[in-house]
């Protein structure tokens, strides 16, 4: 027998036989064809999906393009995001800053504080229907731990993994490492997202290609089209925990079908979009237009991370001129942070200076060694520095990405600020993407390479030399710009072995005096990045990082 299909309240639904029995009772199938195309085509166009017809879907415009699928090989905040739809985390930090399990049931710690044994929760199953192990989960921490700044930490004082069934496996310790379980439930970048072990045992080096998680969506990977669209469905499989969500800890309970990510890179179509009802939810909408958007009473404009967002300046330290400290000092006098701020917010108010290599109105946050960034501008103190630097005129280029205004506005700020201290400057732009390739290269800039770019951090990521990834001075095994400083490392050290508060916080402070003498990069400010939905969207997640779950549209 024939459905006849009809949409009401923009959901189809196949009408009651009794419209067919208004119709006569008794149809040859030309007639119930006849039937079902005159009772649909007013409403939908010939060749729907009637399946699909009646999903949830959410069309969502993300800050960048998702180029890179691999989590665990970027800090990319947009391939963090990605992770959070399709994988999950043993332990999850919550609005308050305490770490809970996530998807491990129990775990105890032996008394001497050197044993963690932990236990999986029943019914975790992947994206291709083959069941969480330990082997899993031990594969995919200890190649996190090959990239993550806290993970290598955590990799030194590790003796041994080990799976006691498909269900148990057990940390063992070298030493007592508080941090450890702060480690596995960090809420931003780098994130130790569980992986099969046949994933899991890629080269940390090595982008993955096959983006299976256990998380609550699953990547419809035949529908991604980089420079357009990602595709991500409900995982009917998976088992949300009983609590309720806070950050990413808690259920994840998924209330739409589907969700699309909608590359829109210029600023101005993506918010005509969201006005007419074209896409439900912008996650950086452009300063400029967000008092528009904000008189449309279908849109709400909030601030969803509570700690805000830290700009950057990352200098190039394989190549000249910047691998001189010098050149990276002078930046120090010349920079203005209220400049970047106003740049970024279009609004004095959406920021303020950070004169901290820790997150500001964080307990670890101070201004300790920042008189040359914190006082008067000093241009002269600045082309002094240059001058003992040795400078010859190199040729400085900046990449800069041009989809994100975020990164634009501060790479067109240190342009100019560079042509003022008589530097010989290029801006090269690219688009996000592009950018995070690109800042990977060690090459002379002759050969495609790069002496500066700007990034953003959410403050989650800045609070302690324990997670903030820029300070690091770990050389080869530093983020892009591979800054090599033994006294930064030994700082790091001395904060890890800190047995109280004020041992913590006066560790914190030296290595803050050593950053602000070796310079791994700048802080440009500290500031609020508002997102725009729809008002039929609701429970949306205030996190550092964008979650999908929860979220209902009306």
């Amino acid at each position: 027998m024939y459905d006849v299909w009809m949409l009401t309240d923009g959901e189809s639904r196949p009408v009651a036989n009794s419209f067919l029995r208004l119709l006569g009772g008794t149809m040859d199938k030309l007639i119930r064809q006849i039937v079902l195309v005159v009772a649909t085509s007013a409403v939908m166009p010939l060749g729907t999906n009637y399946a699909a017809a009646q999903q949830k879907v959410l069309k969502f415009v993300p800050q960048a393009d998702l180029r890179i699928l691999d989590p665990i090989t970027t800090t990319a905040y947009i391939t963090r995001n990605h992770g959070y739809m399709v994988y999950d985390t043993l332990f999850a930090m919550n609005d308050k800053f305490e770490v809970k399990p996530q998807m491990v049931e129990r775990f105890e710690l032996s008394k001497d504080k050197l044993t963690y044994t932990f236990t999986l929760r029943a019914g975790l199953k992947f994206h291709d229907g083959v069941p969480v192990h330990s082997a899993d989960c031990i594969a995919s921490i200890q190649r996190w731990a090959k990239r993550d700044t806290l993970g290598q930490k955590l990799a030194e004082v590790t003796e041994s993994w080990t799976a006691i069934d498909d269900k148990t496996f057990r940390l063992k310790l070298k030493k007592p490492f508080p941090p450890t379980l702060d480690a596995l439930g960090k809420p931003s970048v780098n994130i130790p997202f569980i992986m099969p072990e046949r994933i899991a045992k890629t080269d940390a080096f090595k982008n993955i290609e096959d983006p299976v998680g256990s998380g609550p969506f699953k990547f419809v990977k035949e529908e991604w089209q980089p420079g357009h669209k990602a595709v991500y469905v409900k995982n009917t499989d998976y088992v949300p925990r009983a609590e309720p969500p806070s950050w990413a800890s808690g259920g994840k309970v998924v209330k739409v079908n589907r969700i699309e990510w909608i590359y829109i890179p210029d600023s101005g179509t993506a918010a005509a979009a969201l006005n007419a009802g074209e896409v439900d939810w912008w996650e950086r909408p452009l300063p400029d237009l967000i008092p528009m958007l904000a008189r449309n009473k279908e849109i709400k404009v909030t601030i969803p991370d509570p700690l805000g967002s830290v700009g950057l300046l990352r200098f190039n330290f394989l190549q000249p001129p910047f691998n001189n400290e010098k050149m990276r000092q002078a930046l120090l006098y010349a920079l203005d942070q209220s400049d970047y701020v106003l740049a970024i917010t279009g609004d004095p108010k959406g920021g303020h200076p950070c004169y901290s290599y820790f997150t500001c109105d964080t307990p670890l946050s101070s201004e300790v060694g920042a008189e040359p960034l914190k006082g008067k501008r000093n241009f002269e103190k600045a082309k002094q520095l240059i001058r003992e630097s040795g400078y010859k005129g190199e040729k400085i280029v900046i990449i800069d990405a041009t989809d994100l205004y975020t990164i634009h506005a501060q790479s067109l700020l240190t342009l100019d600020l560079l042509k003022k201290l008589g530097l010989n400057v290029e801006l090269q732009a690219n688009d996000w993407g592009t950018l995070l390739t690109r800042r990977t290269s060690k090459e002379p800039v002759e050969k495609g390479g790069w002496s500066i770019f700007h990034t953003t951090m959410v403050g989650a990521d800045m609070v302690s030399p324990g997670v903030n990834p820029w300070v690091r001075g770990n050389g080869e095994k530093a983020m892009p710009g591979w800054p090599t400083d033994p006294k930064t490392e030994e700082a790091r050290e001395t904060w890890f072995n800190a047995s109280d508060t004020a041992t913590s916080k006066a560790a914190t402070e030296a290595e803050q005096r050593r950053a602000f003498e070796f310079v791994p990069y700048i802080p440009t400010g500290q500031f609020a990045i508002p997102v725009a939905y729809r008002s039929n969207i609701s429970g949306v997640i205030s996190a550092p990082a964008i979650l999908m779950w929860n979220v209902e549209k009306r």
